[in-house]
């Protein structure tokens, strides 16, 4: 494959599973960084094991879920629990400028291979980690030992307590953003330790907590306390204190519709037929909107709900900030997603049709990332990574005689 975007020469080790981890290497890898996914043996990574199963892939061979966050990567299999499979890995380093893994504090420093340990072999290396509750390294967080995933990450970030319909119904975000969110923060930090690498010399260690993550996005709940004596809680499908600002019932589903200043929220009066919103003293400006909130949350949906969807964007859309709560069905008709090419299609062996998966958001005007290739098999990679690297074929089919690398 030939090199593409403004990554090229990024090299990145890879040594996550799961979705935070993988997510964070997948950004780096549409921007054209070579990403070598390291793999145990056995299963390897658990979302090879998740599906979703396209119907004509009957050994389960090519996950959706793998698929979308480890495209556009290469795969060695390496037996870390082996010591002859520590050293290829010390190996390997110098050609490599970040390590990346989402393991639980202590996992790598209990096999040898701590942040420590190899920033004295390779002192540019850049040793980047995703946990839960963090590494001791940057603070030793109380649960520093708890297991985490997304849910857990969405709870204890604050951002369930803000969902929902009040105080009683507490609610997840449907997308898994207890590992996506802290996944771009740590692909920020490691482009940025790559930067301070290559310029001072010298390597360091780039930690996220998956909890601190969620609770940097949800920064909105913190001055609220500490400006505004009010500690936030969930306001259903609106803003709580910018009206009309949230989602409105249609005939046929729901509209989302923002109105902070008063031009915005003149036009809209006028694209609903609604001069008598337009006219009220209570609405007429933002502080009496703010002031009447609920009343004119009631006021405005009351309207919404005599129109469809495509009727309310053929009188909004365009207007004011407005936009139909779609389905991913509606997602796929939609030619605003097709033109920003955010249904990427890739081919597998063992599906007929091409299949898609998420797109690249960052648009690049000179160095565009691209969608390039599936993910790869389960080690599909391990002989071209290390020959690359110097290792001659006898030293690899000892290896792998001795179960160290597949």
């Amino acid at each position: 494959m030939t090199g593409f975007g403004p990554l090229q020469g990024l090299r990145i080790l890879d040594l996550t599973q799961a979705l935070a981890g993988p997510f964070c290497t997948q950004v780096l890898a549409d921007l054209g960084a070579d990403v070598v996914k390291l793999e145990p043996p056995q299963t390897g990574d658990m979302a090879r094991l998740s599906g979703p199963f396209h119907p004509s892939d009957k050994d389960m061979l090519d996950s959706g879920y793998f698929h979308s966050i480890n495209r556009n990567k290469r795969s060695i299999i390496l037996d870390l629990k082996n010591e002859e499979g520590k050293k290829i890995l010390k190996s390997l380093l110098p050609s490599f400028d970040v390590l990346v893994e989402n393991f639980r504090a202590g996992v790598m420093d209990s096999l040898g291979l701590s942040y420590e340990t190899l920033a004295r072999e390779c002192p540019k290396l850049v040793y980047a980690a995703i946990r839960g509750f963090g590494d001791p390294r940057s603070g030793a967080s109380p649960y520093v030992n708890w297991p985490a995933y997304d849910v857990v990450a969405q709870a204890m970030g604050g951002i369930i307590g803000i969902t929902g319909t009040d105080t009683e119904h507490p609610t997840k975000v449907g997308s898994g953003i207890g590992d996506t969110v802290p996944a771009l923060y740590l692909a920020i930090g490691i482009l940025g330790a790559v930067l301070h690498a290559r310029e001072k010399g010298h390597g360091q260690f780039v930690d996220v907590a998956m909890v601190d993550a969620v609770l940097g996005v949800c920064e909105r709940i913190v001055h609220q306390r500490s400006f505004g004596k009010v500690s936030a809680v969930p306001e259903g499908n609106h803003h709580p204190f910018i009206a009309p600002f949230g989602i409105f019932r249609a005939k046929d589903g729901a509209v989302s519709i923002a109105c902070p200043g008063d031009e915005f929220f003149q036009a809209l009066c006028v694209g609903l037929d609604a001069a008598e919103l337009a006219t009220d003293p209570a609405f007429r400006k933002r502080e009496g909107r703010r002031a009447n909130r609920l009343a004119l949350i009631q006021a405005v949906e009351k309207l919404t709900m005599g129109y469809t969807k495509a009727e309310l964007q053929e009188r909004l859309g365009g207007r004011i900030p407005f936009g139909p709560v779609y389905s991913m069905n509606e997602i796929a008709l939609d030619n605003h997603f097709a033109a920003r090419g955010m249904l990427a299609e890739i081919k597998c062996s063992t599906i007929p049709e091409r299949v898609q998966i998420a797109g690249i958001p960052i648009k690049l005007s000179r160095t565009p990332g691209k969608v390039a290739r599936r993910g790869p098999r389960q080690g599909e990679h391990t002989d071209e990574v290390l020959k690359e690297v110097g290792f001659s074929t006898g030293e690899i089919a000892s290896w792998r005689r001795a179960g160290v690398v597949k």
